[in-house]
């Protein structure tokens, strides 16, 4: 007999998720995964001026929160045949570059290391040895044995007033925490350290955005100018803050990140064969290196993989119709060939259908309608987007830095490379890759500075900026992007010069949606099913693993309203 319990609101995510999952025999059964507030963006944006929408998407989330302008850029730069110049690309690939530097970091410390480490546990290290393990590991100068004692003290006042203050309501003491004591006071040092650290690797969209978040971007390039010696615009000043910003991003996840998270993984190699689920993995690609157009040049190469066999990559094209669709059999929307349909999303409906019950309910209707998020597949598959899925694609496609990468993890840890197929490979995958962009990022630095240094300072064609310029015809573009969380696109129809449809599918989207008119569950669901222990089902704690390890960022499916459906506000733009 299998006991149902419900994880709601799933913190330390950004947005509104619920889980229910049937636990049977302390393994969970089955899964069923819920956002329960819904996106209208695409509704915002019907009629409106192509040229603004990527400030209308920027705000669907402040945590990836350049991602969906960038990819509405280049939605409506593929729609009106515009191709900007080659620094605008090198300075949205810096943006993208430290974006993920701070986004990962982030999520590893602040939203997932918690699962991993015991932070009441850090109060029974040894200083002393603590600072003997950390040095074992790292060239991190903070690292003495009175840092850690001083930090140690810090932590047992507040236990000892009841107050631990953002570290409460964790499940400390739970039988599934494994670290020593001494490797829990590490991460929880470092913990602290990157709340400081990442308030300074987002400058650099300040520099060159304006500010963070919702940094500024232009269709046609980048809103920045360039001139060495003028104080206004950013000058020599200005970059070489940025080339500072950079390296001291990469030495933080050299020397911080990467060592914590393989020192970290080591004591949960069970978790190598622990939330894998699907087994397929998408990726769009991104970071282009001789231009948008030229996906052969992408740093990040797209591809698809199907059924853990990465003897094999598939090429995607989000043109096709028959290569992305939208479902909504199990969603709170409605379309006009009903509800077993697929549309492409240059034929995306958006059109609210909440059929569940009235908040508060013990428990989602998970035969009928459970969720706000449509359900995306690629060819009809279930596909799971993210770090592991660009790492894997990287990996078959045969590419020798990120086979170096992830070969050098697994001699590391001892592993062989199906543990990638995993809770922890996904975690893995996370901190790989921001080795890999640490490194991309000072060569793309270089190459800004070597352009300028020739001459070239535009950062804009704004030549088909004027609505005059465009086709009378009916007009359809499609702009992608690698999110932090995965493979993310807008696809744009623009007719009469303004946006007749829009539709963004974005990566939670892809992992957290519901079953599918087959019944298929998507990598939520199915990674859960895929031998998560539950210890107590009280402290779910194995269950935040898995969910965390996806990073999941619903808020790209929020829109506000009351518990009866209607709207709470409407706000009037200019």
């Amino acid at each position: 007999m299998s006991n149902r319990i419900v994880v709601d609101p799933v913190t330390r995510i950004e947005g509104h998720l619920r889980i229910e999952a049937d636990i049977q025999d302390g393994k969970v059964v089955d899964a069923y995964s819920s956002g329960t507030m819904v996106r209208l963006i695409e509704r915002i944006l019907k009629g409106r001026d192509p040229r603004d929408a990527w400030a209308f998407v920027g705000r669907v989330c402040g945590v990836c929160t350049t991602v969906h302008s960038l990819a509405s850029c280049r939605s409506v730069e593929d729609a009106l045949g515009i191709v900007i110049p080659p620094n605008a690309e090198i300075v949205r690939n810096l943006m993208y570059c430290a974006q993920y530097m701070h986004d990962h970091v982030v999520h590893f410390y602040h939203l997932h290391a918690l699962d991993w480490v015991d932070v009441v546990n850090a109060l029974q290290a040894d200083p002393k040895a603590t600072s003997e393990l950390a040095q074992s590991i790292s060239n991190w100068p903070k690292s003495s044995p009175g840092y850690f004692s001083d930090l140690q003290k810090r932590i047992k006042g507040f236990v000892d007033s009841g107050q631990l203050g953002i570290f409460s309501n964790g499940y400390w003491g739970h039988p599934a925490y494994k670290l020593p004591p001494e490797v829990n006071m590490i991460g929880l040092a470092h913990y602290l350290e990157a709340l400081e650290w990442q308030k300074e690797m987002v400058k650099v969209h300040a520099i060159f955005g304006g500010k963070n978040p919702h940094p500024n971007y232009l269709v046609g390039g980048m809103a920045c100018s360039i001139g060495l010696d003028d104080v206004s615009v950013i000058n020599a000043e200005r970059l070489a803050y940025v080339g500072q910003l950079f390296e001291m991003g990469k030495q933080f996840v050299e020397q911080v990140y990467i060592p914590d998270l393989l020192a970290i993984a080591s004591f949960y190699k069970d978790w190598g064969a622990i939330g894998g689920g699907l087994g397929n993995y998408l990726a769009y690609g991104d970071l282009p290196t001789n231009g948008y157009n030229d996906p052969s040049s992408f740093l990040f190469p797209s591809g698809a993989i199907l059924n853990k066999d990465i003897s094999q990559v598939y090429d995607v094209d989000l043109r096709e119709d028959a290569q992305i669709q939208e479902f909504i059999s199990r969603s709170w929307y409605k379309y006009e060939e009903g509800d077993n349909a697929g549309l492409h999303p240059w034929k995306g409906e958006t059109e609210l259908n909440y059929t569940g019950p009235k908040p508060p309910y013990e428990h989602l209707n998970v035969e009928e309608k459970y969720s706000y998020l449509k359900t995306p597949r690629w060819k009809g598959n279930a596909m799971e987007v993210g770090p592991l899925a660009r790492m894997l694609v990287g990996y078959a496609r045969g590419r020798e830095d990120f086979k170096e990468t992830v070969d050098a993890a697994l001699v590391h840890l001892n592993v062989p490379v199906t543990a990638l197929f995993s809770t922890l490979g996904r975690t893995a995958a996370r901190g790989l890759e921001t080795q890999l962009i640490a490194n991309w990022a000072m060569d793309f630095y270089e190459q800004l500075l070597t352009n300028i240094r020739n001459g070239d300072t535009r950062m804009a064609d704004t030549s088909k900026f004027n609505p005059d310029r465009w086709e009378d015809t009916v007009q359809m573009g499609v702009g992608h992007t690698e999110a932090p969380r995965g493979a993310l696109a807008h696809w744009c129809v623009i007719k009469d010069k303004k946006l007749e449809n829009y539709q963004l599918v974005v990566p939670t989207t892809w992992n957290a949606s519901p079953r599918d008119p087959e019944g298929k569950s998507s990598a939520y669901e199915a990674s859960l099913k895929d031998n998560t222990p539950v210890a107590d089902p009280e402290q779910p704690l194995e269950i935040l693993r898995t969910v965390h390890s996806f990073d999941p960022c619903m808020a790209c499916a929020v829109h506000l309203y009351d518990e009866d459906g209607n709207t709470v506000n409407r706000v009037k733009v200019l």
